[in-house]
């Protein structure tokens, strides 16, 4: 049964479900930093999954990334599966702007994050709401 990581669990926001992968945001508005988790038990690298989820979770990267790289104007995409800290697969996508804070270095440990408010929460995920059209559940509406 999947169950989400509680490091995750602590440090992100749901915004919904994709066919393969929960959708959370990472809770610091320094960057709209984005996380897929694929919803399988016990998985923490890529070729655990089988060819047919592996597809699944390039085609909703790459989808996700489509989408934010425009509604973000982001100058940089970052992509990754690391899973140093958290061993669960999950997949980051991060806006990255030459006007951010970090840039041009790693997100990772450069600044302490800033949680967002209920009202950037909600921005956010109506942002989401207009482009994530097909294939995509919202979650309930709360913070």
């Amino acid at each position: 049964m999947f169950a989400l990581d509680s490091r995750l669990q602590e440090d992100t926001l749901v915004i919904g479900d994709f066919p393969l992968c929960r959708l959370l945001l990472s809770n610091d508005s320094n960057y709209p930093w984005f996380i897929l988790v694929p919803r399988r038990p016990d998985i923490s690298e890529v070729f655990q999954l089988d060819a047919r989820d592996q597809l699944q979770l390039w085609q909703e990267t790459t989808l996700l990334s489509e989408q934010l790289k425009d509604l973000f104007n982001a100058d940089k995409l970052n992509v990754a599966a690391l899973g140093n800290v958290v061993s669960q697969l999950h997949m980051h996508v991060i806006v990255r702007r030459r006007s951010d804070i970090a840039w041009p270095a790693p997100v990772w440990g450069k600044h302490p994050a800033t949680p967002y408010t209920a009202q950037e929460f909600s921005l956010v995920k109506d942002q989401l709401r207009a482009v994530l059209v097909k294939d995509f559940i919202f979650a309930e509406e709360s913070v």
